[in-house]
């Protein structure tokens, strides 16, 4: 079962979906409907979203201020939801990178500028991607792993190892949803959607650029701390979060510092992802 999947197929596969697209998934409409979750009616939709999608609320703290018999004031607070203390683990090992998202991955160690992934006929092209020309060489040809959430998930993301912020900017676009129905209709969506790159040097595995992408109905990215150039960060610590809507998080490295986990790899060449839990390993030093 899949959240929207009906509103998707509509939207992309059908002759008035297709036609409405290009108004949907402008910025103000999804960050409308985005507003719409941090109205208080919208705490009606929590409880049976949960029931639904049968999701384990014992891994997840109340919202601040909030009790255990009601945890969430709006629909917003529970999509952004933390994890309980010990709930996950962030792998220790340096060599080791920590998945950066509760999702479903891809993941290839190089991406050429005509590569096509994740699906048949979808391109991908780093360049576009990061959308900086300061940052195009340092990238060329680098590993990339491409972390999908779906509006069930865990919305907050994490750095991967320690390190400092180099860069960072945004690069305003479009709300394609990220679903997989609507990446096999419509392939330029990752590079043409809005998001926002954040260039970091890591400890253990080089330069970064990872890009957070909006989707439809994402009410907005946000980071939860300033990300000022120099500011050092821990592997595992929060980054930042997506409000309302499934989303997606890329990050490319450079090229022989490190490639995606054996296991995401093959999966990724059979047109599978890989469903990891945030902190997981996902990529080892090269």
């Amino acid at each position: 079962m899949v959240y929207g999947d009906k509103f998707i197929e509509w939207l992309y596969e059908s002759p008035s979906g297709k036609g409405l697209s290009h108004l949907v998934c402008k910025a103000p409409i999804s960050k409308f409907y985005g507003a719409l979750q941090d109205l208080p009616l919208s705490q009606q939709k929590v409880a049976p979203f949960i029931k639904k999608f049968q999701i384990q609320m014992d891994d997840y703290l109340p919202e601040d201020g909030r009790t255990e018999q009601s945890p969430y004031s709006t629909f917003n607070q529970f999509f952004i939801r933390r994890f309980r203390p010990g709930k996950r683990s962030i792998v220790e090992n340096p060599s080791e990178m920590a998945a950066f998202s509760e999702a479903r991955y891809y993941g290839y160690e190089s991406v050429l500028d005509n590569e096509t992934v994740p699906v048949k006929g979808h391109n991908l092209k780093p360049k576009a991607l990061i959308a900086n020309s300061k940052w195009e060489s340092t990238f060329e040809d680098g590993p990339l792993l491409l972390a999908r959430l779906c509006p069930v998930d865990y919305h907050r993301y994490h750095f991967p190892d320690d390190g400092k912020i180099v860069d960072d900017y945004r690069v305003s676009g479009l709300y394609h949803s990220v679903n997989p129905l609507a990446l096999k209709s419509k392939e330029d969506i990752l590079i043409t959607n809005e998001r926002h790159v954040t260039i970091l040097e890591t400890k253990n595995f080089g330069k970064l650029a990872y890009i957070e992408v909006g989707a439809i109905c994402v009410g907005k990215i946000i980071q939860s701390k300033p990300l000022d150039k120099g500011r050092e960060f821990a592997r595992g610590e929060e980054k930042g979060y997506f409000l309302f809507g499934g989303s997606t998080v890329i990050v490319v490295g450079e090229k022989g510092k490190w490639k995606p986990s054996a296991d995401i790899l093959a999966n990724t060449k059979k047109g599978m992802e890989t469903y990891l839990h945030l902190g997981m390993s996902v990529a080892d030093r090269c």
